[in-house]
């Protein structure tokens, strides 16, 4: 597990696991980052700078600053140009103006059981055709008529991976548009945003960041949706539409920015640095070994996950009443659905999945 850093914003040639073991020292064995993912040292630095500013009454510049460095960061990740991309606080938020923008009785597609911010906004609605299909049918069943397709690109339940490319294909083939969930991908798995028509990702998962902030990706022509939720910050100059209506939206996708968690975006630009440093391939190449020496483990013991193959996300039916009884020798992960769900990202090693493996096998 030793791999070249060479990112664009590195300037040093360092070995991952120096790098990892500078930012990271974690105090029991954490495989949960599909629930939390941890934060950097110099994002925890970030954060108390942040706070310091506000107790000290000094001016608050940088923080506005660090709104748009991470903006900037989250478009090159996701491949596409920083004008097609808004901040805010939440997945569901994100999907709220994307389900505002449908006309009544449109359909939307979804997956079985995906997660809820991804699909519940459509419900609420009251006046939308909701289908829901399993997750591996997903792209066949887009047909005329059908106007969105909005899916996880890794679920959260289980870490299966989305077949994006077939469902862009077959939504292009039917007119519909596509909207994808990158939270449980952002990080460790290539995101190619541009391929679909809107995206979004909380930043506290594989992106390393604290709570309070989620990037959406929207057409550059806004692909029909309306700002529903704009306040001040959502103009083409904030500062002078503080009283009032707003007389101009921003020419951007700015115009669906919320107000801004300024602390958490002080400290989510020194993540999203670390995963530029990294770089994402060799995230991904880390995290997915693991997770296959998890499965390989499993089988061993007997124990046959949920297929998900390419997937950083290992989940293991039946065995999600054993969360406890891991907790208690600190080794922290999930029950999900009765699932043990095992979550591998960079600050993990291979003692990590042997010692977890030691204590299932009793």
């Amino acid at each position: 597990m030793d791999y070249e850093v060479g990112g664009a914003h590195s300037g040093l040639m360092e070995t991952f696991e120096t790098l990892v073991r500078s930012e990271f020292a974690p105090k029991t064995i954490y495989l949960n980052t599909a629930s939390n993912g941890l934060l950097p040292a110099r994002t925890v630095d970030a954060l108390h700078e942040a706070a310091l500013l506000r107790a000290e009454g000094r001016p608050l510049n940088s923080l506005y600053e660090d709104v748009e460095a991470c903006r900037a960061a989250y478009a090159r990740l996701a491949g596409v140009p920083v004008t097609r991309v808004a901040v805010g606080a939440s997945v569901a938020a994100h999907t709220g103006v994307i389900a505002a923008a449908l006309p009544a009785g449109a359909e939307v597609l979804t997956a079985q059981d995906d997660f809820t911010s991804v699909l519940n906004p459509f419900h609420i609605r009251g006046d939308l055709k909701v289908r829901t299909v399993p997750l591996e049918g997903i792209a066949e069943s887009v047909r005329p008529g059908t106007a969105l397709v909005a899916v996880s690109a890794a679920q959260s339940a289980d870490g299966r991976v989305a077949d994006l490319p077939a469902l862009r294909e077959a939504a292009r083939a039917h007119g519909a548009r596509t909207y994808v969930d990158f939270s449980q991908a952002a990080g460790w798995l290539p995101m190619d945003a541009d391929a679909y028509d809107y995206s979004a990702a909380v930043s506290f998962k594989w992106l390393l960041g604290p709570h309070g902030t989620a990037f959406l990706v929207v057409p550059e022509d806004f692909g029909g949706l309306s700002p529903v939720l704009a306040g001040w910050v959502a103009a083409e100059r904030p500062w002078d539409s503080c009283y009032g209506p707003v007389a101009e939206l921003a020419r951007s996708a700015r115009r669906f920015d919320l107000t801004h968690a300024l602390f958490t975006f002080a400290g989510l630009r020194r993540s999203l640095d670390l995963i530029e440093e990294l770089g994402v391939d060799a995230v991904r190449a880390h995290d997915l070994a693991l997770a296959d020496r998890f499965r390989a483990g499993l089988a061993a013991l007997g124990h046959e996950p949920v297929p998900a193959p390419g997937s950083a996300i290992v989940s293991v039916p039946g065995l999600g009443d054993r969360q406890p009884k891991l907790s208690d020798a600190d080794i922290q992960v999930s029950n999900r659905a009765g699932n043990l769900r095992a979550a591998f990202h960079l600050y993990n090693t291979t003692a990590d999945v042997d010692r977890l493996l030691d204590v299932l096998s009793g």
